[in-house]
């Protein structure tokens, strides 16, 4: 998945999101909308494996959140399209202030529509567009998101990161268990089967002592047998 969070927002206040996937950037979403300035800009944030896309123009902002493996070519097509469906909506035009999440309802399922099709088959022509603008405005930067939080925005950023650790901590730790029980029956087995065949060798052992020692009574038997039979005395007749 290349898009994950994408939102149209007025100054710092969101009107409309979409988020794909199960993890919630919505802390890392609003805490760099807080840091856009107001004039009329294009910006690169950028955030461990994520970048944070965004196009500011007559007040509203535009901002998708990506995976770097997106690039920037295609997030920045999605804005432009997703700048240009928002200003022809009848509700961007409205003179009343809007809420937040005051059009969630209207245009959020625009904004998972648009996110879906350029997570699957981004449009060619967008695409083309968008690489003429990045190639025409030499001014869209790039800035490591660190360089604008302060230590407690760090925190609240990398809430969600030590989250996902201590999953995998746990995991970690569940799974060596399983290998430890494991190790200790195939251990148990080595020792029993061990136990197993010192039995079977002392039986078959024992038995041979015994029928060597039947053998040997046998045959001293005989040779004596044999000896009384040459040593009896013989009587002549006379």
């Amino acid at each position: 998945m290349s898009l994950i969070h994408a939102l149209v927002a007025k100054g710092p206040t969101i009107l409309a999101e979409h988020q794909a996937g199960k993890r919630d950037f919505s802390q890392a979403t609003q805490t760099i909308l807080s840091k856009i300035p107001p004039n009329n800009s294009k910006l690169t944030y950028v955030w461990e494996q994520y970048l944070f896309h965004y196009i500011s123009e007559g007040g509203y902002t535009y901002l998708v959140m990506a995976d770097d493996s997106a690039g920037r070519r295609m997030p920045f097509a999605f804005l432009g399209e997703l700048q240009r469906k928002f200003t022809s909506a009848p509700s961007s035009s409205s003179p009343e202030e809007i809420p937040a999440y005051g059009l969630q309802g209207s245009f959020g399922p625009t904004i998972a529509t648009l996110m879906h099709t350029y997570n699957t088959a981004p449009p060619a022509d967008e695409l083309s567009r968008a690489q003429t603008e990045l190639n025409q405005v030499k001014n869209i930067m790039v800035q490591n998101v660190e360089q604008i939080l302060s230590r407690g925005e760090r925190i609240e950023l990398l809430v969600d990161k030590t989250d996902v650790m201590a999953g995998q901590a746990t995991a970690f730790r569940r799974g060596a268990r399983t290998v430890r029980r494991q190790m200790w029956w195939k251990n148990k087995k080595i020792i029993g089967l061990t136990v197993v065949v010192s039995l079977v060798s002392a039986g078959f052992t024992l038995t041979i002592l015994v029928f060597l020692t039947s053998f040997s009574g046998s045959t001293m038997d005989l040779a004596c047998t044999n000896l009384r039979c040459r040593t009896q005395p013989m009587w002549f007749v006379g």
